[in-house]
C-alpha cells in the first residue's frame, strides 16, 4: 500500500544575487528561499526493485529511469544506509518543468525523507556531500517549509527571522528557460551580496525590504523568455499585489499578497487574461 503522499513544495527564490564564480564553474549565490503551499507529491511503498511512475498534468517528458533525481536520491540513500530493499515510487507532477521553482530538487528532497521512513533508516545529514551532488538546491529543499538564506553553491544555509504571514501567486507563461543559458547570459558574475533581513517586519516592511534586493538572473532570462516581462507586468497591475519578482532562473514569476483570499482573486484575474498560462495561488509556508 502506498504511503500518504508527501508534498514536495515549490521552492521560491524571492531574491537571488550572483556574487561570484568558482574555478570549477559553479556560481556563488546569495538568496532568500521560501516555499509555497503548492507542489508535486511523492508516495512510495517498499518493493524488491527500485522503480518510478510519473502521473499528473506535467508528467509528459519526465524520465522514469536513472536520469530522474527521484531515483538518484533513492539510490544515494540506499547505498549510504546499505538498504537491501527497493521501493515503488509515484511522482505526481503538478509543477511545470524548467520553471525556476526547483521542482526536481524538491522531489529529490522529499524522496530522501520519505524513503528514510519507509526503509526505517536514519535520514542523511543536510550537509552530506552526496546530497549536494544531487543538485545545489536539494539541501535547501530538505529544510522546507522553513525560509532559508542560501549562499555559496547551496551548501551554506542560515535560519531567518520569522517572515510575515502572507500568500503568493505563481505565474508561468509556459516558456521553458534552460538554467545554463541564463547563467551564460549574465552581464556580471560578481555582484553585491543580499542585504541583511531585519527581524519583526510586517508584510509592507517585508515587501519594502524585497525592493532593495535583486534577481541577477532576471535580465538574461527575459531575453530567452519574453513572457517573463508580461507576467511581471500583469502581476504588478493587480491592486492586491504588493511586489512581484521572478523566481530562480525563471520563467515563473511570483506576486506577494497579504492573504490566500487575495491570492485566489489575483490568480483568477490572470488566468482569465492568459488562459494558456500556469497560474497557482498558494500560502507562503514557514
Amino acid at each position: 500500500m502506498l504511503n500518504e503522499p508527501t508534498l514536495a513544495p515549490a521552492k521560491i527564490n524571492l531574491a537571488l544575487h550572483v556574487t561570484g564564480q568558482r574555478d570549477d564553474g559553479y556560481h556563488l549565490l546569495d538568496s532568500l528561499v521560501v516555499f509555497a503551499g503548492v507542489g508535486d507529491t511523492i508516495s512510495a511503498r517498499a518493493s524488491t526493485d527500485l522503480t518510478l511512475s510519473v502521473t499528473g498534468p506535467f508528467a509528459q517528458g519526465v524520465p522514469t529511469d536513472g536520469r530522474n533525481l527521484v531515483l538518484q536520491a533513492a539510490d544515494v540513500l540506499r547505498q549510504a544506509r546499505n538498504v537491501k530493499l527497493g521501493a515503488h515510487i509515484t511522482l505526481k507532477k503538478m509543477l511545470p518543468h524548467a520553471a525556476g521553482i526547483g521542482s526536481g530538487s524538491s522531489d529529490a528532497a522529499a524522496t530522501l525523507d520519505l524513503l528514510s521512513r519507509i526503509w526505517k533508516v536514519d535520514p542523511l545529514p543536510l550537509d552530506d556531500p552526496a546530497v549536494l551532488k544531487l543538485g545545489a538546491d536539494v539541501p535547501v529543499c530538505r529544510r522546507a517549509p522553513a525560509p532559508v538564506r542560501m549562499a555559496g553553491i547551496g551548501e551554506e544555509m542560515a535560519d531567518l527571522p520569522r517572515l510575515p504571514d502572507c500568500a503568493m501567486v505563481l505565474v508561468n507563461p509556459g516558456e521553458a528557460v534552460p538554467t545554463a543559458a541564463v547563467f551564460s547570459g549574465l552581464a556580471s558574475k560578481s555582484n553585491p551580496s543580499m542585504p541583511g533581513l531585519p527581524s519583526g517586519l510586517d508584510f509592507k516592511g517585508f515587501c519594502d525590504w524585497l525592493s532593495t534586493t535583486r534577481n541577477d538572473l532576471q535580465p538574461p532570462a527575459e531575453t530567452i523568455a519574453p513572457g517573463i516581462v508580461k507576467a511581471i507586468t500583469l502581476l504588478r497591475r493587480q491592486p492586491e499585489v504588493a511586489c512581484a519578482v521572478m523566481s530562480g532562473s525563471g520563467a515563473t514569476c511570483v506576486g506577494l499578497v497579504p492573504d490566500f483570499g487575495a491570492a485566489q482573486k489575483v490568480a483568477r484575474a490572470i488566468q482569465v487574461a492568459e488562459m494558456g498560462w500556469w497560474v497557482a495561488p498558494a500560502p507562503m509556508l514557514g
